[in-house]
């Protein structure tokens, strides 16, 4: 295979995988059309930039910001309230830690024979690292409380 010709294919299914697990404002509305068609016009201007507001319905922020990572439940005397949490993932660095030996062969000449030597090998560890970004709460299905971090 050329390589030119595999370049092509590794981008092109490179594409295809980023594609499939990336979900953005145009694909959510085209997924649901009639709920964008019944926005205002300011309302929807400021879902296609991802931005959502007090009042807004739950098919509404699902458009600006995609499925929440947590969705929770409460009751309580003054009624029924649901709340969507979005996180942010990523890796933090944790040091540099002890991996184990690396072996290296080589050939003694004066010995005429191969040697071994073992040296330390070291790598850089990474945690996995979950903070929320932003919390929503819904009352009667509507947003009545937006807690965003800031930073």
């Amino acid at each position: 295979m050329k390589p030119t010709r595999f370049l092509l294919l590794a981008a092109a299914a490179t594409t295809l995988l980023f594609a499939a697990g990336c979900q953005t404002v145009e694909t959510r509305i085209k997924e649901k059309p009639e709920v964008f068609a019944n926005l205002d016009a300011e309302t929807q201007a400021k879902v296609k930039q991802g931005i959502i507001d007090l009042g807004y319905s739950e098919d509404a922020v699902y458009l600006a910001l995609g499925a929440p990572d947590q969705k929770r439940e409460s009751r309580s005397a003054a009624g029924a309230q649901t709340v969507w949490i979005y996180n942010t993932y990523y890796e933090r660095y944790d040091g540099t830690r002890f991996a184990g030996y690396a072996r290296r062969v080589y050939w003694d000449p004066v010995l005429k024979t191969y040697r071994f030597h073992y040296h330390p090998v070291y790598a850089d560890t990474y945690r996995p690292e979950v903070e929320e970004r932003i919390r929503i709460t819904f009352e009667n299905g509507k947003v009545t409380v937006i807690e965003q971090s800031k930073g």
